[in-house]
C-alpha cells in the first residue's frame, strides 16, 4: 500500500495524503492582493495535495521586495486569502499561508509607498532584482532595523498569523530559508549585529524564535511549522564553516518550542549546493514535530524516503506547477508536462492556470 497517497495526520489535522505542494512565488497578485486567477490556481493543484503552502506572503509592506506578490496585513488582503481557503477546502485539501519578508532581497521600486527595504544590518545582497517599472536593478542596500524596528517586525508576524485564522488558513509558514528575513538573521555575511540579535548563533538564532514564539502566542504551536535552508545559498548567502552546528542549534531551539513542523529546503538537483544528509537526519533526531523534506522529488523517491521513514511528508513544486493532476499521473504511470519557465514569474494566466489535464481515455461503448 502506497504511503504517498495515504491520508495521514498532521497533528490533528486530517490530510488526505502525504503530499504537500511547496511554496511557489508566481506573481499574479497585482496590487498584492489575491485575486481570481489565484483562486482558479490554488483550486486545481487541491485535486492532488493533501497540504498546500501557499508562495510567500509578506506580513508587512516592508517585506514585499518582489512585484506583484501578495501580502496578508491589510482587509482587502485577507478577503481575498479567504476565498483561496474555501476554494481548496471545498477539494478537502489543507492550506497553510507561508510568511515570506523579504528583507533586503528587494527595491523601493517594488514597495508601496512609505515602505523600506530593511535588514539586521546595511549590507546590499550582491546581484540584481526585477522591477516591473525599471526591469533589473541592483539590490538595494538595506536599512539596519534598530532593536524598535525588529519588536515591530516580530509585531507584524503575530498580527500575520492571526489574520491567516481569519482568512481561513489551518496554519502558517514562517518562511526561515532561501535568503529571506529570518534567514538573514540566522547568517553571519548578513547579520553583522552586535546586539543581543547578532555575534552567537545563539543571538543570530533570536529572530527567528522570537518570531516563531508570537505566532504560537497569536495562534498556538499546533498552526505553526518553519521552513528552513541549510546549506542553502540562494540570494548571496554563502556557505560557512559552523553551519551545520548553527542549524543542529536551530534543531533544539525549535524542537523546545513544539513547532508543528519542520520543512527541509534542498534544491541541490536545481544546481545548489548538496545538503547533507547529516543535517536531515539531525533535524530528524532532535526535532520531534513532523519533518517535511522537498527537493527534486518523483514518486519512487518519495515513496522511499517516507517508507525509510525519513520524512512524514514529502513537498513537490515544479511538478505540482505544470501538473494540477499530479496524483492522477503518478499513479497512472503518465507523462508530465514540462514546466515552463519562461511564465514563472509573468502576469496572467498562461503557464499559471492553462498546463492541460491528463487526456481521458473514452468509456466503452
Amino acid at each position: 500500500m502506497s504511503l504517498l497517497y495515504s491520508p495521514t495526520k498532521l497533528a490533528g489535522l486530517a490530510l488526505k495524503n502525504r503530499l504537500v505542494m511547496s511554496p511557489l512565488t508566481r506573481n499574479r497578485a497585482v496590487s498584492n492582493v489575491p485575486n481570481d486567477l489565484m483562486v482558479e490556481y490554488y483550486a486545481q493543484r487541491a485535486s492532488s495535495a493533501g497540504l498546500i503552502i501557499t508562495e510567500g506572503t509578506s506580513p508587512s509592506p516592508n517585506g514585499l521586495g518582489y512585484p506583484r506578490i501578495p501580502g496578508i496585513f491589510s482587509a482587502a488582503q485577507v478577503a481575498g486569502w479567504k476565498r483561496v481557503t474555501e476554494a481548496v477546502h471545498a477539494k478537502s485539501t489543507k492550506i497553510f499561508v507561508q510568511l515570506m519578508h523579504t528583507g533586503r532581497i528587494g527595491h523601493p521600486n517594488n514597495l508601496p509607498a512609505g515602505a523600506t527595504v530593511v535588514g539586521p544590518s546595511a549590507v546590499a545582497a550582491a546581484g540584481e532584482i526585477f522591477t516591473d517599472a525599471e526591469g533589473l536593478k541592483p539590490h538595494a542596500e538595506p536599512k539596519a532595523m534598530t532593536e524598535a524596528d525588529v519588536k515591530t517586525a516580530i509585531g507584524e508576524y503575530a498580527l500575520a498569523a492571526r489574520h491567516a485564522v481569519a482568512a481561513g488558513f489551518d496554519g502558517i509558514e514562517l518562511h526561515g530559508a532561501n535568503g529571506y528575513l529570518i534567514e538573514q538573521f540566522v547568517r553571519p555575511n548578513s547579520n553583522r549585529r552586535t546586539d543581543a540579535y547578532g555575534g552567537s548563533i545563539e543571538n543570530r538564532a533570536r529572530f527567528a524564535l522570537d518570531v516563531a514564539r508570537a505566532a504560537i502566542a497569536a495562534i498556538g504551536k499546533d498552526k505553526v511549522g518553519i521552513r528552513l535552508s541549510p546549506f542553502g545559498a540562494f540570494n548571496d548567502m554563502p556557505l560557512y564553516r559552523e553551519m551545520e552546528a548553527d542549524y543542529s542549534y536551530l534543531a533544539r531551539a525549535l524542537n523546545s518550542l513544539g513547532l508543528l513542523y519542520v520543512h527541509i529546503v534542498d534544491h541541490s538537483s536545481m544546481g545548489a549546493p548538496a545538503v547533507p544528509q547529516s543535517i536531515k537526519d539531525t533535524f530528524r533526531k532532535e526535532f520531534k514535530g513532523a519533518l517535511i523534506l522537498s527537493g527534486g522529488y518523483d514518486a519512487v523517491r518519495a515513496e522511499a524516503d517516507l517508507a525509510a521513514g525519513r520524512a512524514d511528508l514529502i513537498a513537490v513544486g515544479r511538478p505540482l506547477l505544470a501538473n494540477p493532476d499530479l496524483v492522477e499521473r503518478w499513479r497512472a504511470g503518465a507523462p508530465l508536462n514540462p514546466p515552463d519557465m519562461t511564465t514563472f514569474y509573468t502576469p496572467g494566466p498562461k503557464g499559471y492556470t492553462d498546463y492541460p489535464a491528463l487526456a481521458r481515455q473514452p468509456e466503452p461503448a
